[in-house]
């Protein structure tokens, strides 16, 4: 029975890509926000290169060269206290101080150029507050240092005139312009430090947060990836297990299994196909039992497998065995039917177990006879003959259980009828294989050997025995079985004599009375074969004093007396010729 496919809505391909492009997702999101903050960390140091460290240079030069004014102003003083004649060094001084006036008044304005670049950069953002403090404060350092430059030139005037009072007053005035030009320009170094200082400062915060958010979103992708992971990788892995149970559970012989799909991908339907299998092999063994007991399982299995399909026969030499109830007949005038139904089937259960265990085939039941054989491919070359032998001695064995089971089977405590039985055992050559007609067939064997087991199945109510072998039979078990000769028949459809044996027992465990017994009455054949009846009278006599019931014996009493009535019944080649089937 096929069962419904399911669809495949989450393959394991969409499963793996959908892991990968979480993975690849989150490495996007790190490259966004790593860029992002490199992105400031770069605005930030290309402020500090571009304005805030060339402007603090510039700032930084100012003071220098505001500085060095202050030098040639000192030199001035000093050369007017020491050497008043010199006026070629004194103009040189003050020539250099104004020179380095105009450069720092050039430098003021290259930084009030760059002050105003760095406030309309569009590419770089800047620290616009104090840029713009910046640009009002460097005027005010260019202005400062301007009066200070003309109150330096002031006091070279008053200095010249020689008017001590006016000098001094104008020197005292230097030194004020010249306390507010430093107080203007540690301002403006002291705002370029701290807006340096804070660009450098978030240019290292940036680097740490980069570092840190790329560390924070790396952990943050490594959990998701392994939690999505082990999550997909279970629901991979365990109908997989699921799988590999129901597997193992199918090789120990378990096919009620049934693995349950619980995904929708490629698992899903492998688990599909696992469970059509297994009903296919349900099904196949519901189909093994149902016609086992028709059949022999071997041979539904050989027909199944194809391997017992052989159309035309094969010819092969096996052993055939016989067994039907003495007396049948009687019993069923005695019993009602479902009585002969419930009989048959716990008779035939019983003394199937034998055939089986001795890996025989139950070949059919004709009536209440069972038909079975031994041989290739079932079993070995050369053990067909005894295993048929041990299955019918134990059949025999097992007569007493069966007649101990007649209450209950038949509902009877008074009146329960004597069973007894019959085996015929024949080797030979024989066909085996399916045969009938196209429609419906039977694998079975046919051949003279099928008969003549059927015939000694018969011949035992005329030697009084239970269980007969053929000569082949007796031959080819060899040492394994216990037997007494019974000397040569001809049975009805065959012209060729067959020797015959009484099956006693397995070979070695024959009881001294018995095997007594059967040398004496092996003895006594011989006699009678050798034509001295009255010898073989007295011996099969003795016989009966070792055992009253020996059938052989009586048989042999009875055939010797018909034929001391009838001279002409005796065949020359001492054959009994059986006439009845």
């Amino acid at each position: 029975m096929a069962l419904p496919v399911p669809s495949l809505r989450r393959p394991i391909s969409l499963k793996v890509y959908s892991i990968a492009l979480g993975l690849l997702a989150l490495m996007v999101l790190v490259s966004a926000l790593s860029a992002h903050n490199l992105g400031r960390l770069s605005n930030e140091v290309a402020a500090l290169e571009k304005y805030y460290l060339p402007l603090d240079q510039q700032i930084s030069g100012v003071d220098t060269l505001i500085h060095q004014q202050n030098v040639h102003l000192e030199r001035i003083l000093l050369l007017q206290r020491l050497s008043p004649g010199d006026k070629a060094s004194i103009q040189r001084e003050s020539e250099l101080f104004d020179q380095r006036g105009i450069n720092a008044d050039q430098v003021v304005d290259s930084s009030l150029r760059l002050v105003n670049e760095a406030l309309a950069s569009t590419n770089t953002k800047v620290d616009r507050l104090t840029l713009t403090r910046l640009k009002d404060m460097l005027p005010v350092i260019q202005s400062a240092r301007q009066d200070y430059h003309a109150v330096f030139r002031k006091f070279l005037n008053e200095a010249q005139e020689g008017n001590a009072r006016s000098q001094q007053i104008v020197h005292d005035a230097l030194g004020r312009e010249r306390q507010s030009i430093n107080a203007h320009m540690e301002k403006a170094i002291v705002t370029l430090g701290n807006m340096s200082e804070a660009s450098a400062a978030r240019a290292a915060a940036e680097e740490a947060n980069a570092v840190r958010l790329n560390w924070i979103i790396t952990g943050i992708a490594s959990v998701l990836g392994l939690f999505f992971a082990a999550v997909v990788t279970r629901r991979l892995v365990e109908p997989v297990r699921r799988l590999l149970r129901g597997t193992r559970a199918v090789e120990e012989g378990d096919l009620s299994i049934n693995v349950e799909a619980s995904s929708a991908d490629e698992i899903a339907l492998l688990t599909t196909s696992f469970n059509s299998m297994v009903a296919g092999l349900r099904e196949k063994e519901r189909i093994r039992e149902t016609f086992g007991q028709y059949l022999d399982p071997r041979i539904v299995s050989g027909l199944l497998d194809d391997r017992l399909a052989s159309a035309g026969g094969e010819k092969k030499r096996m052993t055939v065995f016989f067994s039907d109830i003495a007396g049948f007949t009687g019993l069923g005038e005695q019993l009602a039917p479902e009585g002969v139904v419930r009989l048959l089937n716990r008779y035939f259960t019983v003394m199937s177990e034998p055939i089986r265990e001795h890996h025989g085939i139950v070949d059919k039941f004709i009536g209440d006879a069972i038909m079975a054989y031994w041989g290739p491919p079932f079993t070995g070359e050369d053990d067909h003959a005894t295993l048929a032998c041990y299955a019918a001695l134990d059949q025999v064995a097992r007569l007493e259980r069966f007649r101990a089971m007649l209450p209950d089977v038949l509902g009877l405590r008074r009146g329960l009828p004597q069973v007894d039985m019959r085996i015929g055992i024949s080797t030979g050559d024989l066909t085996i294989g399916n045969i009938g007609s196209e429609s419906v067939k039977g694998f079975t064997v046919i051949g003279d050997t099928v008969n003549l087991a059927s015939r000694l199945e018969g011949v035992n109510k005329a030697c009084g025995t239970r269980i007969l072998i053929a000569g082949e039979t007796r031959q080819l078990a060899g040492n394994a079985i216990e037997v007494r000769a019974l000397g040569s028949i001809r049975v009805v459809g065959k012209s060729d004599p067959v020797q015959i044996y009484e099956l006693l027992g397995r070979g070695g465990q024959l009881d001294p009375a018995m095997r007594e017994l059967r040398d004496l009455f092996e003895k006594a054949l011989e006699r009678y074969r050798g034509g001295t009846p009255d010898e073989a009278e007295a011996m099969f006599r003795s016989c009966l004093a070792l055992r009253a019931d020996d059938g052989p014996s009586l048989a042999m009493l009875e055939r010797i007396r018909y034929e001391r009535a009838h001279p002409d019944a005796r065949a020359p080649d001492n054959v009994w010729n059986i006439a009845t089937k």
